[in-house]
């Protein structure tokens, strides 16, 4: 993994013999998503996650062996973009803690944040019996949680209160995080935790 920092943001890159990663980060408190991943739908749900954290992602590379399937990029992708994040944010400047419920139509979803420094994922949010959301397999977004969750070291719930259409299942689920994120990313004046210090 290479890292390098620039103003307000950071340069990631990760290359293996699976994936080949490259992004820009930014806490431009813009939201501006560019680049793409190989699913358009997932793509979708980036600029979303933009649109409402505020965060801006510039994707420069996105290759993957995607004539075996799309896991192996979704996931790798998780693992940058969780890296990245982690790298971007002093935990222990920021209020810390994050959640929001979104209504989208029949979908209902709640997801709470907590950066804490420790990976916890709590993912019960379901698609019905949906393999597939355009060309995204239903079964790879909790894979993109779980990724960012282990490397960003972050707690993350997420739960679904109601819904049977998967796109607004998922949609609302990305609002969610995001509108979380924001929360929890805001600059606070005290160190929010009691042990003086995020690790």
């Amino acid at each position: 993994m290479k890292i390098q920092k620039i103003k307000n943001g950071l340069l990631v890159e990760r290359k293996t013999l699976e994936t080949h990663m490259r992004l820009l980060i930014l806490n431009n408190r813009i939201g501006h998503f560019e680049g793409g991943t190989p699913s358009g739908f997932f793509n979708h749900m980036l600029n979303t996650f933009c649109k409402y954290s505020t965060i801006s992602i510039h994707l420069e590379k996105c290759e993957g062996d995607v004539d075996v399937d799309l896991h192996h990029t979704i996931e790798d992708f998780g693992i940058v973009l969780g890296t990245a994040f982690r790298e971007l944010f002093d935990y222990s400047q920021l209020k810390r803690f994050g959640s929001f419920t979104v209504p989208m139509d029949d979908a209902l979803v709640s997801v709470y944040v907590d950066l804490s420094g420790r990976p916890y994922l709590n993912f019960k949010v379901d698609f019905g019996d949906v393999p597939l959301i355009g060309n995204l397999p239903v079964e790879l977004v909790e894979e993109f949680f779980r990724s960012f969750v282990n490397n960003s070291k972050i707690t993350m719930h997420a739960v679904k209160l109601f819904g049977s259409n998967s796109h607004h299942i998922c949609e609302a689920l990305f609002k969610a995080f995001a509108f979380s994120v924001k929360m929890a990313t805001e600059p606070s004046n005290f160190i929010s935790t009691t042990k003086g210090v995020i690790d």
